[in-house]
């Protein structure tokens, strides 16, 4: 379906063309939303930034998200409870997760750290992108943490997901713009011919080659 993520990003960044007046705000939920991130904030010449947040892996299926949680003065952790009920996950194993996700989103803030200021989302139109939606556990904590900052507008632009998740997103996001549903989604990775992970170095790049991009005049 997709060639890569830049080619996602692209092709995502074309049916956000109409919001370029907005002056919006582009937060990317990294690692792998980042690269998709980037080449809609480039296109429509607005400031990239990043969403911290953490998926929490269900126990012995790390891949599978039980919960996530989003860091801020009060973290939002979201929880998947037709999962977690089905595998019998309990609070203690939650609470202890939420706790080490923390931690880690804490080293990465200061990683991706490069120095410049965060972009003023209070009253701004902020686009939120990712990579694409499985179970939607990350996305809905970042939505519930980034609707406190107060934003004029809430858009969440993904290239791919499974349509019965979007439908969860109706109240957390004012617009939701995806380009694929295809009927037999079942990992974001199976619609991308290439789907490596990121490192940590690649997002810092990505986040210096982004900085303030200056707009045609």
């Amino acid at each position: 379906m997709f060639l890569d993520r830049t080619e996602a990003g692209r092709r995502l960044a074309q049916r956000l063309q109409d919001l370029q007046d907005t002056k919006p705000v582009i937060l990317a939920l990294p690692r792998g939303g980042v690269p998709v991130a980037a080449e809609v904030a480039s296109a429509l010449h607005a400031p990239l930034d990043l969403l911290l947040v953490r998926k929490i892996g269900a126990p012995h299926h790390g891949e599978l998200a039980v919960a996530a949680v989003a860091d801020g003065q009060k973290p939002r952790l979201v929880v998947n409870r037709e999962v977690a009920d089905s595998l019998h996950v309990d609070d203690d194993y939650l609470r202890t997760a939420a706790q080490r996700e923390l931690a880690e989103i804490e080293r990465r803030r200061k990683r991706y750290d490069i120095g410049q200021p965060h972009p003023e989302v209070k009253g701004r139109t902020v686009i939120v992108v990712d990579d694409g939606i499985a179970t939607g556990a990350t996305a809905k904590a970042a939505l519930m943490l980034l609707r406190a900052a107060q934003p004029k507008s809430i858009i969440l632009a993904i290239p791919v997901a499974a349509s019965s998740t979007l439908e969860e997103f109706r109240g957390l996001a004012d617009r939701i713009v995806c380009l694929e549903t295809p009927p037999d989604f079942y990992a974001v990775g199976a619609h991308y011919r290439e789907f490596p992970q990121l490192t940590d170095d690649q997002v810092v790049e990505f986040l210096k080659a982004a900085v303030q991009p200056t707009p045609p005049q």
